[in-house]
Order: C-alpha cells, then structure tokens, then sequence
C-alpha cells in the first residue's frame, strides 16, 4: 500500500529517523577500551529520566517482561507474600509471573477502567501487623484499559500504614512519556522497556533498584533466593561497574538508547510530558465530545496520557473496526484484550508524536468506524481534537 503506514498501537512506537540512523552501526568489540565510553553515560541519562539520583540502573537485552523478572527474582525469597492490585491485562500477566516463581500474592480485584486503590493497599498493610508483605507490585499505566494509577497516593499509603513493603512499579508504558519520580515516590523497583516512551525497538528490557531494593536482595539471596540466572544483577553490575556486560549486548539498541536519551534531554523531559498530556487531551475530546463514544477509563482521574482505550457501542465490533482501520486506511490501531476483547480499540498516543499525527489516527478511525456501522458525524473526532490543539498556541 503506498503512502506511509500509520502505527498508533500503545508499543511499539513509532522509530524516528534520529533513532533509525544511530543503530545503522558496524559492529565493533564490545570488550574494546572505547565501548565504556558508549555504556556509561546511558546509566546516568537513565537515571535523569527515571529521576533518581541513588537508584542503580540495568540494561538487560530483553523485553519489558524480562524486567519484571528482573525486578522480583532479586528482591525476593521464595514464598514471600506479595499484594498485587489487578485491574487489566498488565497486571494480571505480572501477577501470573509472580506466582509462578513461587511468590504467594494476595491480590486485590479492581474493576477494569479503574487502577490502584491507595485506600485499599493501605487497609491490607495495616493489617499485615507482622510484616508479611514483602512488596506491593503497581502497574503505573495499564495499557489494556487506558487507566493510570496515581503512585504518589500508594507511597502515602504504604508509609500511613507505616509498612516496610518494597513499591514496585511497572512503568513500561509510562516512563518517558509521564511524570514519573523514583525517588520522590520511594520506589524500589522500577519496570520499563525501550519501545514505547524511548522511542525504539522492542529488545531492551530496562530496569532500576533503589538501595532498600538492593539490600533486600542480598538478604534474600540468604534465604531461599528465587532461581535466576541471565536476570542475575550481581554479574550485570560487577561488569557496569567498568562499562561492560556479562554477555554479548544488542550493541545497535545501545546506540538508539543513547540517541533517544539525547532526544529526550533537548525537548526536555517536562515538555515531553506536557507534550503528551497535549496530544492525550485532544484524543480524549475526538472521543466524548466528537463521537459521543465512552473511554474505557470510568473516571478522569485515570486517563492515561499515553493510550486511549474507546468503547464501542453495545452491539458493534471493536475487531471489525481495528480491521478495517488497518486494511483500507494502513492505519494500526490496538485491539482489546482479555475482559475487553472485541469491545474496545485503542488509540496509542505517546512517543515520537505531534499534533497531525494524532490528528491522522483520528480521522482513520472515524472513516473505519462509519465503514464498519458505527453512526457518528463525519469529522466531528478531528474538529474536537483541533479545538484543543489550536488552544494551546
């Protein structure tokens, strides 16, 4: 199909030419005097953007998965106690891991088009009188619903309940794209990956411990350590201490990791999420106020900046319409999962984006629903989406 093809899924991301054009590299020796040069700084451009000034950095090639891996098999002991708010696909995926390395999770239900509750973490920690609860496991923003949970109010929450639990966070589709703050939140565990707000391929699986995380590791691994081996972070540091890694790394990813880091320190990462909160707002808009159609989000409180899950109406295919989007218009749109299979689509927003960009996302999804028989005005998505966009100056 001519023209260029339209990927407005919520990860992978679009590639610009920037990122594209640094990993167009020769290999080179990855045990070479030069290559700390390369390595090095990205630990420290990571940091900037996780914002923590004491966390430690990993770069593992993997996916975002193997930084969930990463994050629990050296933290903790096997048949620990762990509580797990599920409210998507998400989390239901890093609970199901959870478990199958042996952790015993307690897991808190919440309806889907909802997120954490800080009430409710709090209410379990409370009672956890002995300290049982070795972490709380947060997915920051749930893709499969479009909900972003506020992990500020589960830090207040778990210090209220003046509990010694780890606060681990997945931030795979939020880091880079929304606020988030390592430090200042007291998280201790950090899950994220190079295909969304970084901009890249899928393949590098990022992740960061704060020194609570890091001594609690070392305990564990006194006391029935979970079994790990490629996510072992004891190899992975004594080589980055100098610059280097255990195993042979994925040397074009680490040259896009570095652009994307110089990419996002010149537009600034406070107008990275400003220009991300822009974007988000004028989808939102197409949404209830051009089609008149519901996000999948209930309440404002949880809009995600960086996709918008949109509910079909009762009795209408969400496939049909990713379908058509996809086929006729080269538009890709990402489909439903799970509880939400075939009742929504979602429209990714975050990453290398513009206004126009959105607005083409919009536009195809509109001639894909009125193709597929969903009744709403012509342009009414795009016009709301403009109004807000022209807003901002």
């Amino acid at each position: 199909m001519p023209g260029r093809h339209f990927l407005h899924i919520p990860g992978p991301t679009n590639v610009p030419d920037r990122i594209l054009n640094a990993m167009h590299v020769a290999m080179q020796d990855h045990r070479s005097a030069a290559f700390p040069d390369l390595v090095l700084p990205l630990f420290d451009g990571l940091k900037r953007v996780f914002k923590t000034t004491t966390g430690q950095a990993f770069i593992f090639p993997s996916s975002g998965t193997g930084a969930w891996e990463t994050v629990l098999t050296n933290t903790l002991s096997a048949g620990d106690r762990v509580l797990a708010p599920r409210f998507g696909q998400f989390s239901h995926l890093w609970v199901e891991m959870a478990a199958q390395h042996g952790l015993n999770v307690e897991i808190q239900e919440e309806a889907w088009g909802t997120g954490a509750s800080p009430e409710r973490i709090h209410a379990a920690l409370a009672a956890d009188t002995g300290h049982d609860i070795r972490a709380v496991m947060i997915v920051h923003n749930e893709t499969a619903t479009g909900v972003t949970s506020d992990i500020a109010a589960v830090r207040r929450a778990i210090d209220a309940a003046g509990h010694p639990a780890l606060l681990f966070v997945d931030g795979v589709s939020s880091v880079a794209s929304i606020d988030f703050r390592m430090d200042e939140w007291g998280v201790d565990g950090l899950v994220t990956g190079s295909q969304k707000g970084f901009m890249m391929p899928a393949g590098l699986g990022l992740s960061c411990f704060s020194l609570k995380a890091l001594e609690a590791g070392r305990a564990a691994r006194r006391n029935n350590p979970l079994r790990r081996s490629y996510f072992d972070i004891d190899a992975m540091a004594a080589s980055n201490k100098t610059g280097y890694f255990p195993y042979t790394p994925s040397l074009p990813l680490l040259y896009g990791l570095r652009e994307s880091l110089r990419m996002i320190e010149e537009e600034g990462l406070e107008n990275v999420f400003a220009r991300h909160r822009l974007l988000a707002s004028g989808v939102r808009a197409a949404v209830t106020e051009g089609w008149g159609l519901q996000l999948c989000a209930t309440e404002a409180k949880w809009h995600s900046d960086t996709v918008s899950a949109v509910v079909v109406p009762e009795g209408k295919d969400a496939v049909g319409v990713i379908a058509r989007a996809a086929t006729r218009y080269n538009l890709a749109l990402g489909s439903g999962l799970s509880k939400v299979a075939g009742k929504v689509f979602r429209i990714g927003h975050l990453g290398d984006l513009n206004e126009l960009m959105c607005l083409a996302a919009i536009a195809g999804a509109e001639m894909a629903m009125l193709d597929t028989g969903i009744t709403i005005t012509p342009g009414s998505g795009a016009a709301a989406a403009q109004s807000v966009y022209r807003a901002a100056g």
